[in-house]
């Protein structure tokens, strides 16, 4: 039978018609797309940092962001949400003041303790300085000139794109302390570990040997520090010796809870091993921790959900806001006590602040040649460039990273991260909107084709 091509029949064919070309011209929304507009990685920082604040290690305020973090990665839509406990020694600070008071007219320092320091009890102690300009100056010295003394390192750290000077200057605070002590030295003053000009101390942690007994230990901002150092040269041709005054009442409350929180995104494939992407929850309490680490926290949430939201990937997705990193790494070292026997297909972290992702290393299997170039011709776009060096994973991924998971670093500019780096200043504001987007875009197209690889590329 002949039906006749009446005019609604008509409109009705063209509009079926036109639905089907665009269908077939618009391809899939993918997680770039959407994560070219994202507002996810600003809301969890500026949330977290807005109602929750410093969260230092094992303390109540840790405990309440934990709380937080549950029921907002619940209401995002992510499976498997919870925390994992574990015990850690909990240290807090106290007091903390410091005075230069002789030979010239007294100078009040602006002074943070370290974490882990002694405390010089709330009278506070006084000694001589003894100048050191370095931390390998310091290690050489012998023990008569540190005994009884208040030793000071002055190291001054000057800003890179990679952060590489951390770890050579920061020595004098992982370790200058406990070689101090083991020298005798009454307490410890260091130059921050800190690349601004800003009369703000910067804080971090400091670890002494089992069987050294701790001292008081503190670091001055980098103005104070260069008027020691102008006061300690002028005092030495006078024979007199600088002296410094310290106040510093930390407290150690003993075993306290901490942890770990977990989210996924579940993949299609459940044989398939999982990709973990991690940052960390704690903060230290000078300021509200938005850079170090609320903004990594942001940053790999976001990425995960624009994946999720543009259709299942084949690997699960494992996201890990890990508990008590800047005190020690015992979030990173409570996952791999628990989960290190797991396969995982591939770790990668956010601790490096909010700044732009310039480059990307890779510490993958040969297997996984193929699926490398795919990531660097996808971030490409965004301004990364293609590292030489083999990643290293970060903190809370180091012990997954070092047993032989596969791993990708998106390496942030840290031009002016160790400015802020464990300072008052670590705060909302220092966040620049348009390089936060720019990470979380680099991520989703990262984790994109890392959870929907095959076995034969990663374990």
């Amino acid at each position: 039978m002949k039906i006749a091509p009446t005019p609604a029949r008509l409109a009705g064919i063209a509009a079926l018609l036109l639905a089907t070309t665009s269908a077939s011209a618009s391809p899939p929304t993918t997680a770039v797309d959407l994560a070219q507009n994202d507002g996810v990685a600003w809301s969890i920082t500026e949330d977290l940092t807005t109602e929750i604040g410093p969260r230092m290690a094992g303390t109540e305020a840790e405990a309440a962001a934990r709380r937080w973090a549950v029921a907002r990665l619940q209401a995002m839509g992510f499976a498997n949400v919870r925390e994992e406990q574990f015990d850690m020694p909990v240290w807090v600070r106290g007091e903390e003041q410091a005075w230069l008071t002789s030979p010239f007219l007294s100078q009040k320092l602006a002074i943070a303790a370290l974490g882990n320091s002694a405390s010089t009890g709330a009278k506070g102690i006084e000694g001589d300085v003894a100048y050191f300009d370095s931390f390998d100056a310091l290690a050489a010295a012998a023990d008569s000139q540190v005994k009884g003394k208040i030793v000071f390192i002055d190291h001054k750290m000057q800003p890179t794109q990679d952060g590489s000077g951390y770890g050579y200057y920061g020595r004098g605070r992982f370790t200058g302390p406990n070689v101090a002590a083991k020298k005798g030295a009454a307490a410890i003053v260091i130059r921050s570990i800190g690349t601004d000009a800003h009369r703000n101390p910067h804080t971090g942690v400091t670890n002494f040997e089992a069987g050294v007994k701790p001292i008081p230990a503190g670091a001055i901002s980098n103005p104070d520090a260069d008027q020691l150092v102008r006061q300690w040269k002028r005092a030495g041709p006078s024979g007199e010796p600088l002296r410094l005054k310290l106040v510093l009442t930390p407290q150690n409350l003993g075993t306290k809870h901490s942890g770990n929180v977990i989210a996924e995104v579940p993949g299609s494939d459940p044989a398939a091993s999982p990709v973990i992407v991690a940052c960390h929850l704690d903060s230290w309490d000078l300021g509200t921790g938005a850079i170090d680490d609320a903004a990594g926290c942001g940053i790999i949430t976001a990425a995960a959900k624009h994946v999720m939201s543009a259709g299942q990937p084949r690997r699960t997705i494992r996201i890990l806001w890990a508990g008590a990193e800047e005190v020690g790494v015992f979030g990173g070292k409570a996952y791999f006590d628990k989960h290190g026997k797991e396969k995982h297909a591939a770790a990668l972290e956010s601790d490096f602040g909010a700044d732009r992702v310039w480059r990307v290393d890779f510490k993958l299997p040969d297997s996984a040649k193929t699926l490398a170039d795919r990531i660097a011709a996808a971030v490409m776009p965004f301004g990364v460039v293609r590292g030489k060096q083999p990643a290293n994973g970060g903190a809370d991924i180091g012990a997954l990273v070092q047993a032989g998971v596969p791993a990708v670093d998106l390496a942030q500019d840290g031009t002016r991260y160790f400015d802020l780096h464990h300072t008052p200043d670590d705060t909302l504001d220092k966040i620049d909107p348009a390089q936060l987007r720019q990470n979380v875009a680099v991520w989703a197209a990262t984790l994109a084709i890392l959870a929907d690889s095959s076995d034969g590329e990663l374990p």
